[in-house]
């Protein structure tokens, strides 16, 4: 066999063995990608995003879309060969794997984390979206959760509203643990609670429960040292004075906060907050009304421009990022607050956009 041809040969021998090398070794990588955008002020599945009953609503038009990132799942292996093609295509984003699942998290685990997210977004985005309104609502402190084999295990449950505890009136979940540490291990605290059963069938009938009692636990002695604990976690649950429901299937995180609580504003204000234009954004949303930041940030740009976003709400955390591979043809709107947002909206719907504040590049 002459020289040449056999170098040619053992070349392609050792071309074809790299790459099955590279199809069957897994790497220990995930990919990021653009996923779809959802408008909050339509429908999906043939049922509407936001709901919103016991109060006026208003015609809307235009787009306020969230943003979405798909993932591989915990379970896939990535191969060598789909890692390169990852690294290569501009949408795309190869990441560790534990940038995604830390700590050998499951799929179930971080769907779960996900959904809890994803509703704590959602009330969050009922409370930033009706203080901007100034429709006033009631906050209240409660029993978010129980720790199995503590005092309160059996006694105290999750929903109880906890009114005064020793006597002095709780109004956020730090006066719980404030008053409690006052106390010794092993001396007794008396919780004053409305039980979950009869705060939820008063919140449906839109009264105020009057129905009281009182709970007295013996304090146990913390992990870390001499505190006086009963073993609760306390948070914050909020009774809104109409019904606000959003349905949003297989979508999880915390950073479509902004767009619900947007679209809320809109439904309930009788100007369009658009003006027909189509918007899209992302970032999550406190209690405060405040727009934090997000993941995947250039992935949810290519998104929302190949739905067809001529604007995108940018959480300003996110904006260098953003500003440094932004898609042709659309334009970022820097955000910091839920106020910065709709003033923003408002700009645009007046045709002044000079004066929409930009995101600069890092």
């Amino acid at each position: 066999m002459p020289r040449r041809t056999a170098t040619m040969l053992a070349s392609t021998l050792v071309l074809i063995c790299l790459l099955i090398a590279g199809v069957l070794i897994p790497v220990p990588y995930s990919e990021m990608s653009p996923g779809p955008t959802v408008n909050t002020l339509g429908e999906a599945r043939g049922e509407p995003v936001l709901r919103i009953s016991g109060r006026k609503t208003y015609p809307t038009d235009g787009h306020l879309n969230m943003t979405t990132v798909r993932v591989t799942s915990a379970d896939y292996k990535m191969n060598a060969v789909e890692a390169v093609y990852g690294w290569l295509a501009h949408d795309n984003v190869v990441v560790p794997h534990d940038t995604l699942y830390p700590d050998g998290k499951t799929e179930e685990e971080s769907s779960q984390e996900n959904a809890e997210e994803f509703s704590q977004s959602q009330e969050s985005a009922k409370v930033a979206a009706l203080d901007e309104l100034g429709i006033p609502f009631t906050t209240r402190v409660v029993v978010a959760s129980v720790v199995k084999d503590s005092p309160a295990e059996g006694t105290l449950h999750a929903g109880d509203v906890i009114k005064a505890v020793d006597g002095v009136k709780v109004t956020k979940p730090a006066d719980v643990a404030a008053q409690v540490t006052k106390r010794r291990p092993g001396q007794k605290v008396e919780f004053t609670i409305v039980p979950a059963k009869e705060a939820a069938a008063a919140e449906k009938a839109r009264k105020e429960a009057t129905v009281t009692r009182k709970v007295v636990l013996t304090t146990a002695k913390s992990e870390e040292g001499d505190r006086a604990i009963v073993g609760i976690q306390a948070g914050t649950d909020h009774v809104f004075p109409f019904t606000i429901d959003i349905k949003l299937a297989d979508v999880g995180g915390p950073s479509a906060g902004l767009m619900f609580a947007l679209g809320i504003v809109d439904k309930l204000t009788p100007e369009s907050l658009t003006g027909g234009k189509f918007v899209a954004g992302t970032g999550t949303i406190d209690d405060e009304g405040k727009v934090g930041p997000i993941g995947g940030i250039q992935m949810k740009l290519v998104g929302a421009r190949n739905a067809g976003a001529e604007y995108f709400l940018t959480p300003a955390d996110n904006c260098a990022a953003a500003a440094d591979d932004t898609p042709e043809g659309l334009t970022l709107v820097k955000v910091d607050t839920i106020d910065d947002a709709t003033k923003s909206l408002e700009k645009l719907r007046k045709g002044d956009t000079a004066g929409l504040p930009s995101c600069s590049k890092g």
